[in-house]
């Protein structure tokens, strides 16, 4: 259960860092007059529904992983909460159990996207200058 709930994080990650690049590549292929705003905008939507997702995701499997341990997180009491919990697992589910409380998944998500978003930025400038040096190599080779 652990496993999968860490292969689907890791889908994500991968997803925020390639989609970019693909809704870039895509954006050039259209040749639009205003590429870098048409870019900005869409991929600042995609990304962010994307780290609301994966936010969401995030609090999402540790409840799940609590309620697969036996942990019922409805009750009052400490005690009863863990009445279910095997001897293996307590160790476990106190661990899960600590790391949700803090800050929420919306504020965690809009945290992380202010460090991911200049990546966008990388992104663009990085396919820029590439396609830039491209194609003077591809003039320079023609002489």
């Amino acid at each position: 259960m652990e496993d999968l709930n860490t292969a689907i994080k890791f889908a994500f990650l991968i997803i925020l860092v390639i989609s970019p690049i693909l809704l870039l590549n895509k954006l050039y292929k259209r040749d639009l007059k205003m590429l870098f705003i048409s870019y900005l905008i869409t991929s600042i939507a995609i990304t962010f529904s994307l780290v609301l997702i994966m936010a969401w995701w995030s609090h999402f499997s540790i409840e799940l992983l609590l309620s697969h341990y036996g942990y019922d997180s409805n009750l009052l009491t400490e005690a009863e909460r863990l009445k279910n919990v095997t001897a293996e697992n307590l160790d476990r589910v106190k661990t899960l159990d600590s790391s949700r409380m803090g800050i929420g998944w919306p504020l965690k998500a809009i945290l992380f996207y202010i460090f991911y978003s200049p990546y966008l930025l990388i992104v663009y400038f990085g396919c820029y200058f590439y396609r830039k040096s491209k194609l003077s190599k591809q003039t320079n080779g023609t002489f």
